[in-house]
């Protein structure tokens, strides 16, 4: 089944709007100002440029949630730098969310409602009634694993590296296996999310939620 890189990047559009300066910006400076003046001067340099951006969103109207989201994380990241005196440090929440994260992936499909279907049901709103069906859920199970294998390989390269005490290449890989990274797992679990769900024969959506007799069309459009 052929999915257009139009509908790919509809469903993608949401999530990189804007929001990625957040999450790369402040470690970069972080490293860098740590490199040429020392921790305390980037510790507060971080700190200064997240409430900037924090503002620059509240000025453009856009959620408060991603505005205080971000200058807390950047407080809590700076703030272990400066108290362990280890630039490495500020990375430890970074790390901590990569564990969570594939914890939370394991349990969900250990418990028989994997993290796809939640984080789906969660922003689309469909039924979890129609995520249950046996001939649906599988797909979401086999890209749950697929994100847990991604958060574990990002987990122990940050662990890896934080043993090393290298804040620079720490920086360097939070960003890479951080957006971009969750950009290519997204685009890989739609793509093949859809293609499972067309294989395992169950209805759409739209089709669970009209109660339609098969044959079904099944999942067209949306993961």
């Amino acid at each position: 089944m052929a999915i257009k890189a139009k509908e790919l990047w509809e469903e993608l559009r949401s999530v990189i709007s804007g929001k990625t300066i957040d999450a790369i910006l402040p470690p970069i400076i972080f490293v860098i100002v740590n490199a040429l003046f020392g921790l305390d001067v980037a510790a507060l340099t971080a700190v200064g440029l997240a409430i900037m951006l924090g503002l620059v969103r509240v000025i453009r109207g856009e959620s408060w949630f991603y505005a205080v989201g971000g200058l807390a994380g950047v407080i809590l990241a700076a703030g272990l730098a400066y108290l362990t005196r280890q630039a490495a440090s500020y990375f430890i929440p970074a790390m901590i969310s990569s564990g969570l994260l594939l914890i939370l992936a394991v349990i969900s499909n250990l418990v028989g409602m994997p993290l796809a279907a939640l984080a789906s049901h969660l922003t689309r709103g469909w039924p979890l009634d129609w995520f249950e069906r046996e001939d649906i859920q599988p797909a979401y199970r086999e890209v749950t694993w697929m994100w847990a294998a991604f958060f574990a390989l990002r987990l122990s390269t940050q662990v890896y590296l934080f043993q090393l005490s290298d804040p620079g290449r720490l920086a360097w890989a939070n960003i890479v296996l951080g957006w971009p990274f969750t950009i290519l797992i997204l685009l890989l679990s739609y793509i093949y999310g859809i293609w499972r769900l067309r294989n395992l024969g169950g209805p759409g959506v739209h089709e669970f939620v009209e109660e339609k007799d098969p044959p079904w069309e099944g999942q067209t459009r949306g993961f």
